[in-house]
């Protein structure tokens, strides 16, 4: 074996999923050499390969190159820690999930970012896609992107971009994916544009860390930096996943590859779309993974799954006859082996929407259909009062709200009690380029205090085009400065 690693090296040949795929049917055809004619040998593959160009020819338009400039940490590899930040360019992947121009990529790919530009997939020559590689033809503008929102835990973004009738991936239903099953990974690898590999699903749900409930497809599919954002696609031509980190000692692909889940993708789109954030749906249950020992003892049904901890008084779940003690077995017809499974099904229903239940009480196996309930944190109180009419300060693209009595509990532990809290953005992304969030609080315009909208309004007025703006911010009980330049 080891002869022949070195052979290969010499010879200059790098084997790639597909070079793996191709051996496995021709080892397959192998078989039966003694009743196959050289000419079925050749149309097999022949037919392999038409299949997979027509694939990646379907795929490609609707992936997309985001280039981003903006200030980040600057690694220091002398150093443990960094405090140094800089103006960096990165460039990444991304695809377009709505013909209106809505696309699905990283959080950490726009993360500080100042300016996003999208690149659309050149169109293909039909008679040479190498002509189109080498830049002979037309290839599209660069579009500037704005930032819809971002789902930072779950690390995906939401950009839109101004344009009609684009390509676009459908969603591939995630309960369906299988370990084994072929997929093909498209993007922007190390800047090279429009690049495409292969491989098999190595497992459908891995948890990557077991502090959170977040599960990832795991691929052996080649995945690179500048991957990121990029999507994952089945033989049919569906969104299984966006692709998201690697494990790696040297940087570089070595078959540990990571995609969020299509299903959750597709959710966290339609709540970015629709809120610019996600809402996270809960059943007022506390859950926890059994171990061995604790199912040792509390003498349970099963050795492993999902128990019951902790009930919400009044809470949907209590309300339904959940009781703490019960062993989930299914969640909407779904076996349930672990809590990151178990999350993601609850967590991800509409509002308004129930969970079917089955559950292991003693001997007795009992149904039970339990609605869920909108987690509400600080950020939706503030967005309930946002009176659309009187709350949008247009300059900054934002619905503020101005700190009063109204306000009670959630600006208790404000550093300077005054000010005009972001309660939500304007979805139209009017605005100056700022990186105001929900939840800040401003108190200051260039060094001017603000406590009313109309405060707010006409120190903004006050600063003319092209001149640089200060906002004094306080966010998580600390002070900032936030910069931008007037338009």
């Amino acid at each position: 074996m080891k002869n022949l690693v070195l052979n290969r090296r010499r010879s200059g040949i790098i084997w790639s999923g597909l070079d793996a795929a191709v051996l496995c049917i021709i080892a397959a055809s192998s078989l039966h050499a003694q009743t196959k004619t050289p000419d079925a040998h050749q149309t097999l593959l022949n037919q392999f390969s038409e299949s997979m160009d027509e694939l990646t020819a379907r795929v490609s338009p609707a992936v997309v190159q985001v280039r981003v400039t903006g200030y980040r940490a600057v690694e220091d590899k002398d150093r443990d820690e960094t405090g140094l930040i800089g103006r960096q360019r990165s460039l990444a992947s991304g695809v377009i999930v709505d013909p209106n121009g809505y696309i699905i990529t990283n959080a950490h790919v726009v993360k500080g970012a100042q300016r996003v530009r999208v690149f659309l997939t050149s169109a293909t020559e039909a008679e040479s896609q190498v002509r189109s590689s080498l830049g002979i033809g037309e290839h599209p503008a660069p579009l500037e992107a704005k930032i819809v929102g971002i789902a930072s835990t779950i690390d995906l973004a939401l950009l839109k971009v101004e344009a009609k009738n684009l390509p676009t991936l459908p969603f591939a239903d995630y309960r369906n994916l299988k370990k084994g099953q072929i997929v093909l990974a498209f993007g922007n690898p190390e800047g090279l544009e429009n690049s495409v590999t292969m491989g098999i699903v190595s497992a459908v749900a891995r948890q990557a860390d077991p502090s959170t409930a977040t599960v990832y497809i795991q691929t052996d599919a080649p995945i690179n930096p500048g991957n990121s954002g990029g999507p994952l696609v089945d033989t049919e031509g569906r969104l299984v996943g966006i692709n998201t980190f690697i494990l790696s000692e040297t940087g570089g692909s070595q078959g540990l590859g990571f995609a969020i889940p299509s299903s959750l993708v597709e959710f966290v789109y339609g709540e970015l779309r629709k809120y610019g954030r996600v809402h996270r749906s809960i059943i007022g249950a506390s859950l926890q993974e059994i171990t061995p020992d604790l199912a040792a003892g509390l003498s349970l049904p099963r050795p492993g799954g999902v128990i019951v901890s902790d009930l919400l008084a009044e809470g949907p779940a209590a309300k339904a006859g959940l009781k703490i003690g019960d062993v989930i077995v299914t969640l909407d017809e779904r076996t349930i082996g672990a809590l990151p499974i178990a999350e993601m099904i609850i967590s991800t229903k509409p509002p308004g929407a129930s969970v079917h239940l089955e559950v292991l009480r003693g001997d007795q196996k009992i149904s039970l259909n339990i609605p869920v309930a909108e987690q509400k944190e600080k950020i939706d109180r503030l967005a309930d009062l946002v009176d659309p009419a009187k709350s949008l300060v247009a300059k900054l693209g934002i619905f503020g709200v101005q700190v009063d009595a109204k306000l009670g509990d959630d600006v208790e532990d404000l550093r300077i009690p005054s000010g005009i809290v972001v309660a939500a953005l304007s979805a139209d992304l009017s605005g100056i380029e700022t990186d105001l969030q929900v939840g800040d609080v401003i108190h200051s315009v260039n060094g001017l205090r603000v406590e009313t909208l109309d405060g707010l309004r006409t120190a903004l007025n006050a600063i003319p085009p092209g001149a640089a703006g200060v906002l004094q911010v306080e966010r998580d009980e600390k002070l900032t400065y936030i910069t931008f330049e007037m338009e």
